[in-house]
């Protein structure tokens, strides 16, 4: 019995011993997922995450549609196509004969007595213009003002009862990567809802047209008919009129512009009030920084407005501000290019203030500037401005126009340049900005022009 209990003793012995030397030596440790620092650590689910994230937009766009859908109209605009006839036409066909051209757009109600947003381009050159609401009731149009600058133009109808219009929304505080409807026509598909994003703010699209371009672009399909249509955010607000596409082909590619709101209500409001648009001028000269122009400049900034001169006795002159002084933002609207200056003010009124901060050697300053009318306008490629008194009676005239720059290189080549003065355009006298304002330079024939010495000069434009 004892030798048993002896072998046993000496059997359990090395088992465990063997058992500790296998798991020494031998054995490949197993590890898990949670042991490693290094790996991805289990959630529980009831972990709570940052609830100061912003939170994703709404992207339930019925509820927007809805508010505009029945505030955009179909404008159909009616006019003679004789301006493209060829010449034997009328001899084969007389005057009677000449057809029509038909082009349609869209517009937006704006108030429930029946004024209406379009393009100026929709309603250019018209006879007549039809507007059908999306009930389908047709009724006839008048123009009450138009803005070629910023092809905006105001129509309105009447109804004889209370119509459904769209809110006016804030422009300038639309943002990048927000979700935005484009609501019209195109094609004469009537009451069209297309979504995309803000794609981009400030969008000039011809730097060189000497327009004061400031369009937002999107990525909602706009096609032809869209034109004059309603741009607006999801809450149904107005933030914008769909003006443009950039195409090769004509047709949607991606990207769209429209008028911002803020412009738009400003010029519809300037025509209700007083029949022209009123524009503020700051009084500032000069260009936009990037790399090349800070070069050309030797600043070291690349965004903001550089001052290369100011026009004297102006709100920026009074204010203090000085040539080379850099403009960093308005209003707090941050000025990164042109567009961004001009946009926002293309917003304000002549008397209003508006507090600018610039740049000066290197420092930071803040000063208010008083808006004033702007008194000059580009006609022709030519910026002229009305005559002064002391004007009029130097040149010896009480009518004309006096050409403050000239960049009309084919009146520059026959003589005419800065400090000459317009007289007449195809045989009418000129005298203030409105005589000149909405003439298509594609009809000018003739034009008279008086030198400083008083030489009067007649230029023919068509042969």
């Amino acid at each position: 019995m004892k030798s048993f209990f002896k072998t046993l003793s000496i059997a359990l012995v090395s088992a465990l011993c063997s058992i500790f030397i296998y798991d020494q030596f031998f054995q490949t440790k197993v590890t898990t997922a949670l042991d490693s620092p290094d790996s991805p650590q289990l959630i529980p689910a009831n972990y709570s995450f940052n609830a100061n994230a912003y939170a994703a937009e709404a992207t339930d766009f019925t509820k927007a549609a809805e508010k505009t859908v029945n505030a955009v109209v179909h404008v159909k605009n009616t006019s003679t196509a004789e301006d493209n006839l060829p010449s034997f036409y009328r001899y084969f066909y007389g005057e009677e004969e000449i057809p029509e051209r038909i082009g349609t757009g869209s517009g937006v109600i704006v108030s429930p007595d029946g004024y209406i947003i379009t393009n100026y381009h929709v309603i250019e050159n018209n006879s007549s213009i039809e507007i059908t609401t999306n009930d389908n009731k047709t009724y006839k149009a008048v123009v009450i003002g138009t803005d070629p600058d910023t092809d905006i133009a105001v129509l309105k109808i009447d109804a004889n009862q209370k119509l459904p219009y769209v809110f006016f929304g804030n422009s300038d505080a639309t943002r990048i990567g927000e979700w935005v409807l484009a609501v019209g026509n195109p094609f004469n598909l009537n009451s069209t809802v297309t979504a995309g994003i803000i794609s981009a703010k400030s969008r000039d699209l011809n730097k060189s047209d000497r327009k004061n371009e400031s369009y937002i672009q999107t990525d909602a399909a706009v096609n032809r008919g869209n034109s004059g249509g309603a741009l607006v955010n999801t809450n149904g607000e107005l933030i914008g009129i769909n003006t443009a596409i950039s195409s090769m082909t004509g047709g949607y590619v991606g990207y769209s512009f429209a008028v911002p709101s803020n412009v738009a209500r400003k010029v519809f409001e300037d025509i209700i009030e007083f029949g022209d648009v009123q524009r503020g001028l700051l009084g500032v000269i000069g260009q936009a920084l990037d790399a090349q122009i800070a070069a050309r400049f030797e600043v070291e900034e690349t965004e903001g407005f550089y001052i290369t001169d100011l026009e004297k006795g102006l709100g920026a002159d009074l204010a203090g501000l000085k040539a080379n002084d850099i403009i960093k933002s308005v209003d707090g609207i941050v000025i990164n290019k042109f567009a961004d200056l001009s946009g926002y003010l293309a917003s304000k009124r002549p008397g209003e203030k508006v507090n600018v901060t610039y740049k000066r050697d290197g420092k930071e300053y803040k000063t208010t500037v008083r808006l004033e009318k702007i008194n000059r306008t580009v006609f022709y490629y030519m910026e002229v401005r009305p005559l002064t008194p002391e004007q009029k009676e130097s040149y010896n005239t009480d009518y004309g126009l006096y050409i403050s720059s000239m960049n009309n290189r084919r009146l520059y080549q026959r003589g005419i340049d800065n400090g000459y003065l317009l007289l007449e355009v195809n045989g009418k006298k000129v005298n203030t900005l409105a005589d000149i304002k909405n003439l298509d330079t594609t009809d000018l024939e003739d034009l008279l022009f008086q030198s400083p010495s008083g030489e009067k000069k007649m230029v023919l434009l068509q042969y």
